[in-house]
Protein backbone atom coordinates (compact mmCIF):
# COMPACT_ATOMS: atom_id res chain seq x y z
CA UNK A 1 0.00 0.00 0.00
CA UNK A 2 1.31 3.70 -1.10
CA UNK A 3 1.18 5.99 1.35
CA UNK A 4 -0.81 8.42 -0.97
CA UNK A 5 -3.90 5.40 -0.37
CA UNK A 6 -3.04 5.27 3.55
CA UNK A 7 -6.47 5.44 6.04
CA UNK A 8 -4.78 7.54 7.83
CA UNK A 9 -3.74 10.42 5.28
CA UNK A 10 -7.10 12.47 4.87
CA UNK A 11 -7.57 12.43 8.68
CA UNK A 12 -3.86 14.04 8.76
CA UNK A 13 -4.80 16.34 6.26
CA UNK A 14 -7.98 17.58 7.61
CA UNK A 15 -5.71 17.66 11.19
CA UNK A 16 -3.54 20.28 9.41
CA UNK A 17 -5.78 22.25 7.95
CA UNK A 18 -7.25 22.74 11.15
CA UNK A 19 -4.48 23.70 12.89
CA UNK A 20 -3.26 26.38 10.09
CA UNK A 21 -6.69 27.66 10.23
CA UNK A 22 -6.75 28.06 13.92
CA UNK A 23 -3.47 29.76 14.04
CA UNK A 24 -4.32 31.77 11.01
CA UNK A 25 -7.75 33.14 12.74
CA UNK A 26 -5.40 33.52 15.85
CA UNK A 27 -2.44 35.59 13.81
CA UNK A 28 -5.57 37.74 12.47
CA UNK A 29 -6.90 38.61 15.68
CA UNK A 30 -3.54 39.58 17.54
CA UNK A 31 -2.66 41.69 14.27
CA UNK A 32 -5.46 43.79 14.71
CA UNK A 33 -4.89 43.76 18.34
CA UNK A 34 -1.24 45.09 17.45
CA UNK A 35 -2.38 47.46 14.88
CA UNK A 36 -5.13 49.39 16.73
CA UNK A 37 -2.84 49.70 19.91
CA UNK A 38 -0.51 51.20 17.46
CA UNK A 39 -2.52 53.54 15.67
CA UNK A 40 -4.07 54.67 19.18
CA UNK A 41 -7.44 53.82 18.57
CA UNK A 42 -10.53 54.53 20.96
CA UNK A 43 -10.93 51.45 23.32
CA UNK A 44 -14.53 52.89 24.26
CA UNK A 45 -15.44 51.80 20.63
CA UNK A 46 -17.17 48.57 20.07
CA UNK A 47 -15.27 47.10 17.68
CA UNK A 48 -11.50 47.80 19.16
CA UNK A 49 -13.29 46.46 22.53
CA UNK A 50 -14.21 43.28 20.87
CA UNK A 51 -10.87 42.57 19.66
CA UNK A 52 -9.34 43.30 22.88
CA UNK A 53 -11.34 41.41 24.80
CA UNK A 54 -11.32 38.17 22.34
CA UNK A 55 -7.43 38.81 22.17
CA UNK A 56 -6.48 39.10 25.77
CA UNK A 57 -6.21 35.81 26.75
CA UNK A 58 -3.69 34.82 23.83
CA UNK A 59 -1.80 37.93 24.46
CA UNK A 60 -1.86 37.77 28.38
CA UNK A 61 0.82 35.14 29.21
CA UNK A 62 3.30 37.28 27.28
CA UNK A 63 2.29 40.94 28.69
CA UNK A 64 5.20 41.07 31.01
CA UNK A 65 7.82 39.67 28.82
CA UNK A 66 8.49 43.66 27.29
CA UNK A 67 7.29 46.77 28.18
CA UNK A 68 5.33 48.39 25.48
CA UNK A 69 6.79 51.75 24.05
CA UNK A 70 3.92 54.04 24.07
CA UNK A 71 4.47 57.39 21.69
CA UNK A 72 2.04 60.16 22.14
CA UNK A 73 -0.61 57.42 22.71
CA UNK A 74 0.42 54.94 20.59
CA UNK A 75 1.54 51.44 21.74
CA UNK A 76 3.97 49.58 19.93
CA UNK A 77 2.85 46.36 21.85
CA UNK A 78 6.43 44.05 21.37
CA UNK A 79 4.59 41.15 23.41
CA UNK A 80 1.30 41.10 20.79
CA UNK A 81 4.29 40.34 18.21
CA UNK A 82 5.95 37.43 20.43
CA UNK A 83 2.65 35.94 21.00
CA UNK A 84 1.92 35.33 17.10
CA UNK A 85 5.44 34.14 17.07
CA UNK A 86 4.93 31.94 19.37
CA UNK A 87 1.88 30.96 17.98
CA UNK A 88 3.19 30.46 14.45
CA UNK A 89 6.05 28.09 16.21
CA UNK A 90 3.58 26.22 18.33
CA UNK A 91 1.29 25.70 15.02
CA UNK A 92 4.43 24.38 12.93
CA UNK A 93 5.36 22.32 15.81
CA UNK A 94 1.80 20.04 15.60
CA UNK A 95 1.43 20.10 12.10
CA UNK A 96 5.21 18.87 11.92
CA UNK A 97 3.54 16.18 14.74
CA UNK A 98 1.25 14.90 12.28
CA UNK A 99 3.29 14.93 8.99
CA UNK A 100 5.36 12.59 11.12
CA UNK A 101 2.83 10.24 12.14
CA UNK A 102 2.18 9.90 8.18
CA UNK A 103 2.64 6.46 7.05
CA UNK A 104 5.37 5.51 4.95
CA UNK A 105 6.22 3.26 2.38
CA UNK A 106 10.17 1.59 2.60
CA UNK A 107 11.34 3.19 -0.94
CA UNK A 108 9.65 6.23 -0.17
CA UNK A 109 11.63 6.35 3.78
CA UNK A 110 15.21 5.37 1.82
CA UNK A 111 14.68 8.16 -0.50
CA UNK A 112 13.94 10.55 1.90
CA UNK A 113 16.91 9.09 3.78
CA UNK A 114 19.38 9.56 1.00
CA UNK A 115 18.00 13.59 0.54
CA UNK A 116 19.47 13.82 4.45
Amino acid sequence: MDSYNSPTTKPLFRGTQIVWYICALLEIILAFRFFLRLAGANAGAGFTDFIYAISWPFAQPFIAVFQPTVVAGKVFEWTTLLAMVVYLLIAWGIVSLFTMSKTVSTPEAAAKLDEK
